[in-house]
């Protein structure tokens, strides 16, 4: 039997390796923290995307008084090293979770320039245990913000969330505070026994509130009584100098009309006064 030589298959070797090499996933680009203090973050393909500082200054933010102190105590301790508590902020929509979060981060980075914030989707739960580890070796320290959280997709949603938060053998990251709004306390969907079996539904929801008794904080915040709303009122039309007559009766109106009281109702109808009365607002 005849030796057929090696070296005409040479070439061909050489562009099947360069074939594999081009379709082979590229490592993602390491990210550049140094650009920015705001972040989000997206996985297809992985990336972190600078954002804008965010404007809101805390003190706009009035009846979370409470809640703006205990989160900003916990983000200090995490910023210098010391234990922190992950916090889940939960309560009725538009009393200014998220917003809290931001603003109060934002007053906190100026004393800690070493901390980030990185934003993930809440239909991106899954990536949290891949994004956690690639955080790890990096000197800055994290606040990772998922708004809105529940486990629209049951369990295994949840089982990502356990998983990232619990850090596998590594444990969990040091430079890592994991901080989740929602509308309800144990991060269940609406409809949930409606939409499974009663076991399956239950075991479902055994794993979901395993998922937020990991976090160390729980800050609420409960509906505005009418009070407090137009406390709200009172102060943003200070703050931005708009005067109205009639400034309670038409932000009372305007709760009615929208069916609810809320910072969020509150700021809206004050920028709504504002374009009435041909002022800007710096926000």
């Amino acid at each position: 039997m005849s030796e057929t030589p090696a070296f005409p298959l040479l070439p061909l070797l050489a562009r099947i390796a360069d074939a594999l090499d081009r379709l082979a996933p590229k490592a993602p680009p390491e990210p550049d923290f140094a650009s920015a203090r705001l972040y989000r973050y997206e996985f297809e393909p992985p990336r972190f995307i600078p954002a804008p500082d965010y404007a809101l200054p805390a003190d706009l933010l009035v009846g979370v008084e409470r809640q703006k102190a205990r989160f900003g105590e916990n983000l200090r301790r995490f910023a210098v090293g010391l234990p922190a508590n992950n916090a889940l902020l939960w309560g009725v929509r538009g009393t200014g979770k998220s917003s809290m979060v931001k603003a109060v981060f934002m007053a906190e980075v100026a004393q800690h320039p070493q901390l980030r914030m990185i934003e993930v989707d809440r239909d991106h739960v899954a990536v949290l245990p891949e994004l956690f580890h690639r955080l790890r070796p990096y000197a800055e320290r994290f606040v990772v913000l998922c708004d809105d959280l529940s486990f629209e997709d049951g369990a295994a949603a949840a089982k990502s969330l356990k998983s990232a938060l619990e850090g596998g053998v590594e444990g969990p990251p040091d430079n890592v505070l994991f901080v989740a709004t929602s509308n309800r306390r144990h991060l269940m969907p609406r409809g949930h026994d409606e939409t499974h079996g009663l076991i399956a539904a239950q075991e479902d929801a055994e794993e979901q509130v395993s998922v937020s008794d990991r976090f160390g904080l729980w800050l609420g915040f409960p509906p505005m009584d009418q009070p407090a709303y137009l406390d709200a009122i009172d102060h943003y039309a200070d703050r931005f100098g708009l005067e109205a007559p009639d400034l309670h009766t038409r932000a009372l109106q305007w709760s009615q009309l929208r069916g609810s009281r809320s910072g969020r109702v509150a700021w809206q109808f004050i920028r709504d006064l504002a374009g009435e009365l041909g002022k800007t607002l710096p926000l």
